[in-house]
C-alpha cells in the first residue's frame, strides 16, 4: 500500500510538530511536507492526499484557503477562534473547518485518518472501474473470437481436407509442390489446435467479469458509507 502524503501549512512552527508527533502512534504514518502561508513557490496541493491548514494570521487565512481549495481535494482547517468557523465553512464549503482546542492534535489526526481511508476507498473504486472497463474490452474481443471460432473451424476443415486429398495423389505433383501442400496441411492443423484452446475462453471471461463486478460493488459500498 502506498504511503499517504500530507501537506501542513501553518504560521505556527509547533503545530506541524504536534500533528506529526501524534500521528507516530498510529499504524500507518504519512509523509509530511510543511510550508508557511506563502504558497507561491511552485507548490501544488493537488499532489498531496490531504492538506492540513494550521493556525494562520488573520490576513493570511483567506488567500491561503483560496489558493488551496482550488487545487486540493481534501482540506482540514484548524481555527483558533470558534466564532470564525461558520464564516469559513460558508465561504469554503469543501473545507473541513474545526476549532483548535486542547485535544486539537487528537481531533485533527482522527479526522485526517478518516479522510485518508476514504481517499483509499475512492482510489480502489476508480482502479476497479478501470479494470472493469479493460475486462469489458477484452470480453468483447473474446466474444467475437468465440463467435467466429466455428466459422474459422469450418474454413480450416475445408483447407485441411483438400490438402489431404491432394496428398493422396502421389504422382500428380512434383516433390516441391507436395512439400508446399504438406506445409499448408500442417499450418491448418496448427491453426485448428489454437482455435481448440478457445473452448474454455467463454467460461473464463464470464468468471473474470463476475469478479470485476463484485469488486466494483464492494468498493462502491465502502465509498458510500
Amino acid at each position: 500500500m502506498d504511503q499517504h502524503t500530507v501537506l501542513i501549512v501553518s504560521d505556527d512552527a509547533e503545530f506541524p510538530r504536534r500533528i506529526s508527533s501524534r500521528w507516530q502512534s498510529e499504524r500507518r504514518v504519512p509523509a509530511f511536507t510543511v510550508l508557511g502561508p506563502d504558497l507561491r513557490r511552485g507548490w501544488d496541493a493537488g499532489a498531496f492526499d490531504l492538506t492540513i491548514v494550521g493556525p494562520l494570521r488573520r490576513e493570511a487565512l483567506r488567500p491561503t484557503l483560496l489558493a488551496i481549495e482550488a487545487r486540493a481535494d481534501a482540506v482540514i482547517v484548524v481555527m483558533e477562534e470558534a466564532q470564525t468557523v461558520p464564516a469559513v465553512r460558508r465561504e469554503f464549503p469543501r473545507v473541513l473547518a474545526v476549532t483548535g482546542n486542547e485535544d486539537g492534535p487528537d481531533t485533527v489526526v482522527l479526522l485526517a485518518m478518516e479522510i485518508l481511508r476514504r481517499v483509499d476507498a475512492v482510489n480502489r473504486a476508480e482502479r476497479a472501474e478501470q479494470v472493469s472497463a479493460r475486462l469489458k474490452c477484452h470480453a468483447t474481443l473474446g466474444q467475437f473470437v468465440i463467435e467466429m471460432r466455428h466459422t474459422l473451424n469450418n474454413a480450416l476443415t475445408s483447407v485441411l481436407g483438400n490438402a489431404e486429398l491432394l496428398l493422396l495423389e502421389p504422382g500428380a505433383f512434383s516433390a516441391g509442390m507436395r512439400s508446399q501442400i504438406d506445409t499448408i496441411r500442417n499450418m491448418a492443423l496448427r491453426m485448428h489446435e489454437i482455435l481448440q484452446r478457445f473452448s474454455s475462453l467463454e467460461k473464463e471471461l464470464t468468471f473474470a467479469e463476475e469478479q470485476a463486478v463484485k469488486e466494483q460493488r464492494a468498493q462502491a459500498a465502502v465509498v458510500g458509507r
